[in-house]
């Protein structure tokens, strides 16, 4: 990995999309066990996946990895606390506004 060039590797996985009452989510497994790293980018090839209501679906798919360079993951680990911190500042209530 350089300092300021990034890297691009390809990867099998598993992506699984579940439409139900109770889970709303999308999850994506690699296959050969790559690891994302901080400031990794994922880009998963194909068409968009949509599950039907009350269905969870399940495609196995490529997806390309660009590596961050050693910097931009420096730079990741010393800023994503405060983008943390950021989501912190907003609460969710059951409260009306009026």
């Amino acid at each position: 990995m350089g300092l300021i060039f990034r890297e691009k590797e390809t990867a099998p996985c598993t992506v699984t999309v579940s439409h139900r009452f109770e889970e709303l989510s999308a999850h994506l497994r690699f296959d050969n066990g790559a690891i994302i790293h901080p400031g990794d980018s994922v880009l998963v090839h194909g068409a968009e996946i949509m599950a039907p209501y009350g269905e969870i679906v399940e495609e196995r798919r490529e997806a390309t990895i660009t590596r961050a360079s050693r910097l931009e993951q420096i730079w990741t680990r010393a800023t994503g606390d405060f983008e943390f911190m950021e989501l912190c500042e907003f609460s969710f209530s059951e409260e009306v506004m009026s």
